[in-house]
């Protein structure tokens, strides 16, 4: 399996992870969102310890790449604290549509920061993805307010940029689980403090939830560090979507939740955009182009 193929898997299983994750956090009840984050980040950086300390690997990270996992740390953590409180704050489909920008905005930062180059196909394709996405969640800003919505961009802007480090940070041959140990660690410092301000209560069964929560976040985490490495945003970045079916499904099963006719388009129209950006990055002439 080629690098691209590798890093198509990895988003399609980190695309899941975060579906089952978003099912966790809303079992769990009403729970403050700066709480919720740090669940997601202390299971996470438990088990990177645990991976960097079972591998015997070294916790310092590879030279000049500091100043990389700081900025990819701060965007994410910026990216994960916008995106809840955007979904505490706004109807679920506007902070989802929000959410979905990160991977244009990974493709952005590549080409201006990481000079990699977008064909006019995978462009279109990635277009196409974003108007299958927009019959899904049917966004509705009319009644949005306006500070939230931008709060919720913001959280876009963040994951975008986050996951632009995480692909500088592999091509310098920086490990997947110290990237994620890193991210986890800082997201948790910076969100301690007002998670003592503003703790709420919880049963033993919302902390099974937000344990639940956690660990789907870290096998979404160190899948995405994983597709990030092996492939560019341009290649990749479109079976993003995949999260929107996974949730479509899980939402099926758990909460009874139906797609209607407008969402069921947009699986196809996200399917087909996958698959003709796949055929286009395997085909043999592509493949002598690389």
């Amino acid at each position: 399996m080629n690098k691209t193929y590798k890093g198509i898997a990895a988003i399609i299983i980190s695309a899941f992870c975060f579906a089952t994750m978003n099912v966790f956090v809303r079992l769990a009840g009403d729970i403050p969102s700066i709480q919720k984050s740090f669940f997601r980040n202390f299971v996470a950086m438990i088990v990177a310890a645990g991976i960097l300390i079972r591998n015997k690997e070294s916790f310092h990270w590879g030279k000049g790449n500091f100043p990389l996992l700081v900025l990819r740390s701060f965007a994410g953590t910026v990216g994960i604290l916008c995106n809840f409180y955007a979904v505490d704050h706004l109807v679920l489909s506007d902070a989802s549509m929000l959410n979905k920008l990160s991977p244009f905005f990974a493709i952005l930062f590549s080409l201006l920061f990481l000079r990699e180059r977008i064909s006019i196909l995978q462009a279109l394709c990635v277009a196409g993805a974003f108007i299958g996405s927009l019959f899904i969640v049917k966004p509705t800003f009319a009644n949005a307010d306006l500070s939230a919505s931008l709060i919720g961009l913001l959280g876009g802007i963040g994951a975008g940029a986050a996951y632009t480090c995480v692909r500088a940070l592999g091509g310098r041959g920086e490990r997947g689980s110290l990237i994620v140990f890193f991210f986890s660690s800082f997201s948790c410092l910076i969100t301690l403090p007002w998670l003592l301000l503003d703790h709420a209560p919880m049963t033993f069964g919302q902390i099974g939830l937000l344990l639940c929560a956690g660990l789907s976040a870290t096998g979404g985490q160190f899948a995405i560090t994983a597709a990030y490495t092996y492939a560019p945003a341009r290649e990749i970045s479109v079976y993003d979507y995949s999260q929107v079916i996974f949730s479509a499904l899980l939402g099926l099963i758990i909460f009874g939740q139906r797609p209607d006719l407008s969402s069921i388009a947009g699986y196809v129209i996200i399917c087909a955009m996958a698959i003709i950006m796949f055929s286009h990055d395997s085909s043999p002439s592509r493949k002598a182009g690389q």
